[in-house]
């Protein structure tokens, strides 16, 4: 059973519907017990990331998903949902123009950085247009590397630093030091695998060739780093899809919205699921 988080915002009956089709057993829910009891967790993604992020908080399904997904619990964020994976995001936040502010509303912390606005030029000063509306095509990324020692998080929590640096890291109060599932950074390291030239490595993209379309809407990125599984391009390439564990996901498109695409991905996640 696949529980849809329902943090009320829309956009939850077309991924439970999209769910279904792809055969799964899928019911919305903001109660944070039965979202403790389902098999698998999809977190969809319509609204901004501090409000969002404030009443996951306060229903209670903030540490309940961290706990979950810690345990090896199949997840899926979608565009938002992908977003509240990471540290913190600046949308909706205090000091929203500012990416190293303390100040940017708190995520799940599954994933090391902040999620920032797109920009609006490229790199030669080409204007785009924000928010990003449309199909993009999704590349895999050159090489993906394993994130989140599930085992050993299981076991105890962990004190240490990332074993490398995930790009520019945030030093905040508590990471180091609090072992609460509200206060405790999933994120780890292990051997980087590569992936062979213009396919994905990822289980999640099984069946689903490198420049395929998926559906995009969103005015905001995440950060790159190791857990990146694919990429998209629009004024900048951003990560479209992360990775942290073996059944942990995130995607930046709507594939709910992406035709045959998107109902491919969905169906891998719920075999994913039932394989778990």
């Amino acid at each position: 059973m696949i529980a849809v988080v329902d943090y009320h915002k829309g956009n939850l009956k077309s991924v439970e519907r999209g769910l279904i089709a792809a055969g799964a057993e899928a019911f919305v829910t903001d109660d944070a017990g039965a979202i403790a009891r389902a098999d698998a967790i999809v977190l969809p993604g319509v609204g901004a990331f501090a409000d969002a992020a404030t009443t996951m908080r306060d229903l209670g399904q903030t540490d309940v998903i961290r706990r979950r997904i810690a345990a090896g619990v199949p997840f899926l964020g979608i565009c938002l949902g992908m977003h509240l994976m990471f540290e913190e995001g600046v949308e909706g936040a205090p000091e929203e123009d500012d990416e190293t502010s303390t100040h940017n509303a708190p995520g799940l912390s599954i994933l090391p950085g902040v999620v920032a606005k797109m920009p609006p030029v490229d790199q030669s000063g080409t204007p785009y247009k924000v928010p990003h509306v449309g199909w993009n095509t999704v590349e895999p990324t050159c090489s993906v590397e394993q994130t989140g020692n599930v085992q050993s998080l299981k076991q105890s929590c962990s004190h240490r630093q990332p074993t490398r640096p995930f790009g520019r890291e945030k030093q905040r109060a508590n990471s180091s030091q609090d072992c609460s599932p509200s206060g405790t950074r999933l994120v780890d390291t292990a051997d980087p695998f590569d992936s062979p030239e213009g396919s994905f490595a990822s289980p999640l993209f099984e069946g689903i060739p490198s420049g395929t379309y998926f559906y995009f809407t969103h005015s905001f990125i995440a950060p790159d780093g190791p857990f990146a599984i694919a990429k998209t391009t629009h004024s900048v390439t951003f990560p479209c899809a992360v990775h942290y564990g073996e059944v942990a996901f995130g995607v930046q498109f709507h594939p709910e919205k992406s035709s045959d695409a998107g109902a491919r991905l969905l169906r891998n996640f719920v075999n994913i699921a039932k394989g778990a």
